[in-house]
């Protein structure tokens, strides 16, 4: 077993601090679905061009998580952490410093600054929760994470839409209607008010990484015992494990479906001609199902189905969701595409402690690759925008989605075994 003993009181405020870190994850994740909106009409874009935002944001991920992983390991979970929170709050003024200037390569770069950040989060807190007590157990205690998460994502498309967005609609009109002086003037006001609130958000970021530096938060690098990734004291290759390459395009598969279902969902519903001033709080109602799901797998697992078997059933959940998003329009639609919250909810829970089962010591690179595998919420989404070009859009949404679902199918059944054997 790769579980670290802990004092119980230290494992419960370990956790809860941990939850912490998982909610400030959950809200700048989560606030990229109505960020599309924003930079679609603050910087004039076309739809390709919007998405973007999710396409840097998790590309980041792929391209900083074997670094991260490189950095734990010199220099433990809980410094790395803090520095994560850093990396971040200097993103977040980059962000919006460029966005009030409508430089939108600069709010591009801003963006991937923080989700930098971001991957030195993911890299150290899923590995640090999962082995915080039994593995078979990990997916409880995720989806106990998942909640955190959760709750900030439903909180920052609300307050976002709410204070920042508020009037998108009139602004749109008023925008279509003035010469081009005027309507540079109108979005450069729009834009300039994301300034303060991501301000506001790299102050919180920065105090939280300095409360994490000096916290009692156990390292878990010093306290890493052997595990089965070691024979002989030499450490194996994570090529010698294939579950873990299967649960990286596991996880692939499953953030592609998860920002589908979040982040694009204000886009579908704007296919239906739904108004921006809606369209903006979708992502809210699908973190709203996923929330609900996470209550369900955390009461349900594993004290009546394993995580895998739930897993598997969420999948299958989630294709008949798809097709009755696809043969449905309107509202409905919409409705059953938020509905692919509470199917997607235990996805992320039951994959990854699957996915770095047996790892040992090399727990850290083996997080460091599923964390690279979150690059499917850049490629899935993006391809969305390109094909609704010039192919129906459910259409379009379905043919991407329901085989992200079949391949989680396949690893859920088969696929986290795949050159295990019995203990």
């Amino acid at each position: 077993m790769d579980q670290i003993p802990h004092a119980s009181g230290s494992r419960i405020a370990s956790i809860a601090t941990i939850g912490v870190l998982f909610f400030v994850m959950g809200w700048f994740t989560w606030i990229n679905g109505p960020l599309i909106s924003f930079v679609q009409l603050a910087f004039d874009l076309d739809v390709v061009n919007a998405f973007l935002v999710t396409f840097v944001a998790y590309l980041s991920y792929f391209v900083w998580a074997l670094p991260a992983a490189w950095v734990l390991d010199r220099i433990g979970m809980k410094k790395g952490m803090a520095i994560g929170l850093w990396v971040m709050a200097i993103g977040a003024l980059a962000f919006g410093e460029f966005c009030t200037r409508r430089w939108y390569p600069g709010a591009l770069g801003g963006l991937f600054v923080i989700f930098a950040g971001l991957a030195m989060l993911q890299t150290a807190a899923n590995p640090y929760i999962s082995i915080l007590g039994p593995i078979e157990s990990a997916a409880q205690r995720i989806a106990l994470m998942g909640i955190c998460n959760k709750v900030a994502g439903i909180l920052a498309p609300i307050l976002l839409g709410k204070f920042v967005l508020h009037g998108m609609n009139d602004i749109a009109d008023q925008v279509a209607a003035a010469d081009a002086a005027g309507k540079q003037h109108l979005l450069a006001n729009f834009a300039a008010t994301i300034h303060a609130p991501y301000l506001l958000m790299a102050g919180v970021l920065a105090l939280l990484g300095v409360g994490i530096f000096y916290s009692p938060l156990p390292d878990m690098r010093s306290e890493r015992g052997k595990g089965a990734a070691f024979e002989g004291g030499q450490p194996k290759s994570l090529r010698q494990f294939p579950h873990v390459w299967l649960g990286a395009l596991a996880i692939f598969t499953y953030v592609g479906v998860e920002v589908m279902a979040g982040d694009a969902i204000g886009t579908y519903g704007r296919g239906f001609g739904i108004p921006l001033d809606e369209a903006k709080f979708f992502t809210s109602f699908t973190l709203g199902s996923m929330l609900v799901g996470y209550l369900a797998g955390f009461v349900a697992i594993p004290r009546f189905i394993s995580q895998q078997r739930y897993l598997a059933w969420a999948s299958v959940l989630g294709m008949l969701l798809t097709l009755a998003a696809l043969v449905t329009k309107g509202y409905l639609s919409v409705g059953f595409v938020a509905a692919l919250g509470f199917a997607n909810a235990m996805m992320w829970p039951a994959i990854f402690p699957l996915a770095i089962r047996g790892l040992g010591r090399l727990v850290d690179r083996g997080a460091a690759l599923l964390i690279m595998g979150v690059v499917g919420g850049a490629i899935i989404p993006q391809l969305f925008a390109i094909l609704k070009q010039t192919h129906d859009f459910q259409l379009a949404f379905s043919v991407l989605v329901v085989p992200c679902y079949l391949y989680i199918l396949y690893f859920a059944l088969r696929g986290y075994r795949a050159g295990q054997h019995p203990a």
